[in-house]
């Protein structure tokens, strides 16, 4: 019913504005502009304020090395605090009053579906948003979504193989704590995938879940706590706030359980905001990344580091922010291959001719006509007790 209600809002912005140019015009002379609508308030805002940071250092760091054939680089963020219906409505405002060239980074999965029929059907490039949801990984792809992130459901995939055959927990033994809305549902499905190899009825997997944008998981931990002795681990679908508080209920409650979260939690805010509860509520949780640890010592990571210390010297390495600043490079790599001949067509062709390009992150990365996932690598981590991460090995 919400992906409906979000498909008619969506079909209805489109109604209003019948006669919008598409968006395969040619870039200005001197610049190229991208939009973005993330959070920029409310209980995401971070999410937002650390992609935003990502892309533009990125951007930054190609404007001051002569731009792309001449052209600068200029990003236009939208504030749209994670609600769909306000998503809608900084994207017309970016296409049609903005006319930027394409959007970048848009956060969110219900946010990508109130979008999405209105993007293509301007032709507008959608590159690298802030979601897993399958509906931006259609086979064959839709030619102009291109994903930097591997999907939650090989995020979720991951987890339950590292829990049953790392952790050697039983499948009878997992429950899900997961956001009503389709970012949940989407990690859902690869949990009910991947259980099913291990001949585990999705059916009889005890689920709880709590309302998109609210911390109201009082109901999810209730019911935890009444079913934890049959339980070993929780795989939470959930961004950092609701899961904060979701593990300080339960572990305050003497809860003893493996916890574990896709990388859409935030980490970071994850990790400092159980840290600062105690030890013990870092114990035992696992987040699954889809870039390498941000104060790692890789080449691309070395790169970003100086370059967030150059423009953004407030700011610390993030997962967040690298991710975006990584997702900027490979646009920017397919804009430099576009050439001075830039304009949609040309730019999503530029995109697939990008086959496993070595950024320095101990994997190839690309595109291609068929597809337009960059990475497929998931990373596990832990957080530390002093503060910081470590590398968990996920096989």
């Amino acid at each position: 019913m919400h992906r409906y209600f979000l498909r008619t809002l969506a079909l209805a912005l489109l109604a209003v504005a019948p006669g919008l140019a598409s968006a395969v015009s040619p870039a200005t002379d001197g610049e190229i502009t991208f939009g973005m609508s993330a959070p920029f308030s409310g209980s995401s805002r971070e999410y937002g304020r650390q992609l935003k940071v990502g892309w533009e250092v990125a951007f930054q760091l190609a404007n001051d090395a002569g731009g792309i054939a001449g052209r600068k680089l200029r990003l236009i963020a939208r504030d749209d605090g994670y609600d769909p219906v306000r998503t809608q409505a900084a994207v017309k405002y970016l296409v049609e009053d903005q006319r930027v060239f394409g959007l970048v980074g848009v956060f969110g999965s219900a946010n990508a579906a109130a979008v999405l029929p209105y993007v293509l059907q301007h032709k507008m490039l959608y590159y690298a948003p802030y979601s897993g949801a399958a509906l931006l990984r259609n086979d064959p792809p839709d030619r102009y979504v291109f994903n930097f992130r591997p999907s939650y459901t090989e995020e979720a995939a991951a987890i339950v193989k590292y829990l049953v055959e790392v952790r050697r927990i039983k499948p009878s033994q997992i429950a899900v704590f997961m956001q009503q809305d389709g970012f949940g549902e989407a990690g859902w499905a690869g949990v009910a995938k991947m259980l099913r190899k291990y001949r585990r009825d999705p059916a009889q997997v005890l689920k709880v879940a709590y309302p998109r944008n609210t911390v109201q998981v009082e109901e999810a931990v209730k019911v935890i706590r009444q079913n934890a002795p049959r339980l070993k681990a929780v795989i939470m679908i959930a961004v950092y706030k609701p899961a904060v508080r979701f593990i300080e209920r339960l572990r305050s409650s003497g809860v003893d359980l493996v916890f574990t979260n896709l990388s859409a939690v935030d980490p970071n805010e994850l990790g400092e905001q159980l840290s600062a509860l105690g030890p013990d509520y870092v114990k035992d949780l696992l987040v699954t990344q889809i870039v390498p640890l941000p104060t790692s010592k890789s080449s691309a990571i070395i790169k970003y580091q100086e370059a967030l210390f150059r423009y953004a010297p407030s700011e610390r390495p993030d997962f967040v922010s690298l991710e975006g600043y990584l997702a900027a490079n490979i646009l920017i790599e397919g804009l430099k291959r576009a050439g001075k001949d830039l304009n949609t067509e040309t730019l999503v062709d530029a995109l697939e001719s990008i086959r496993s390009l070595d950024m320095g992150i101990g994997i190839p990365v690309g595109f291609g006509p068929s597809e337009h996932q960059a990475s497929h690598k998931i990373w596990g981590t832990a957080p530390e007790k002093s503060g910081g991460f470590a590398t968990v090995e996920l096989e």
